[in-house]
């Protein structure tokens, strides 16, 4: 459709004229001179070919033609401006603050956040790591990542990432202490974590060896940590598939055995009820269950 539409600075200077009765109350308004207003009105007049004004002096009135332009360029201009703010409010950066566990932050979620964030180039993600429970009276944040499919009250969740765990150390430990077998963990130092504190229980009664003896232990109070520890070599720890994934790949760790593989806990996004309906939230959880079906090129 070819619309025959006046120039808009033109329309401006006119509805500011008419609502304020004054050519230079407008220029004043619309921050130009009284010459500049007067220009835009008679290009204006000239385009329509009827006088829109009637001058006596410094004084202008409406003609009866400007009287029934008026409301209609002025709830045109308000649509406009209510369009464009609307437009401008969503294209603005808008922020997320995700609170996320730790290990998962660094080994999982941050080398795929370029991805979220091609999708969504204006948006603003802010991460804050914590393994702390989440309740409706603590959620300073839009989007919490927790291991488990607790369904935590005043909150939606759901599960999004399933998790497996098999031994694994560096490549230089497996040289000087090979890993053919289960028992073979009794000459190595194993590495536990006070927030995963039963898994070597847990995964040595799968391998068939709940009595085993290693050769020391050491404790960490966070994964990541007893994770760093496995890199550097000072032991065996319990790496969580496909969290290690990129570790793995790199060959900066080694998963030794090709079984068991035991189920634990995964992680489950929960978004405060507030934000059931946010668009963009609920956009970056859809996300997030995406990352978390792909299958990986290391199928355990």
């Amino acid at each position: 459709m070819n619309r025959k539409i006046p120039p808009l600075n033109a329309l401006k200077a006119f509805e500011a004229a008419a609502r304020l009765g004054s050519f230079t109350a407008a220029a004043a308004a619309l921050f130009v001179t009284h010459g500049a207003i007067s220009r835009q009105i008679q290009q204006l007049e000239a385009w329509l070919e009827l006088p829109l004004f009637e001058r006596h002096g410094r004084r202008v009135r409406l003609t009866p033609a400007g009287q029934s332009y008026l409301p209609a360029i002025q709830s045109a201009l308000d649509n406009i401006a209510e369009a464009t703010e609307k437009l401008s409010a969503r294209s603005q950066s808008r922020r997320l603050n995700i609170n996320v566990t730790p290990t998962l932050a660094m080994h999982w979620l941050l080398p795929r956040l370029t991805r979220f964030q091609l999708r969504y180039p204006g948006v603003e993600l802010r991460l804050a790591t914590s393994d702390a429970s989440i309740n409706n009276q603590n959620a300073d944040f839009d989007i919490a990542i927790r291991r488990g499919k607790d369904h935590w009250h005043g909150f939606v969740s759901r599960a999004f990432l399933t998790e497996r765990e098999i031994p694994v150390c560096s490549p230089a430990l497996l040289a000087r202490l090979p890993l053919e077998k289960p028992e073979d963990l009794r000459r190595h130092t194993l590495l536990h974590s006070e927030t995963r504190p039963v898994a070597w229980e847990r995964w040595l009664a799968a391998a068939g060896v709940p009595a085993l003896q290693s050769a020391a232990d050491q404790h960490f109070d966070h994964y990541y940590l007893a994770l760093q520890a496995a890199v550097d070599g000072l032991g065996v720890t319990l790496g969580p598939l496909p969290v290690i994934e990129n570790e793995l790949a790199s060959g900066k760790l080694i998963a030794p055995f090709t079984g068991p593989v035991v189920p634990v806990k995964g992680y489950s996004w929960a978004v405060p009820q507030r934000l059931a309906g946010d668009e963009l939230a609920m956009a970056f959880c859809d996300w997030l269950e995406e990352e978390g079906a792909q299958r990986t090129g290391t199928d355990w």
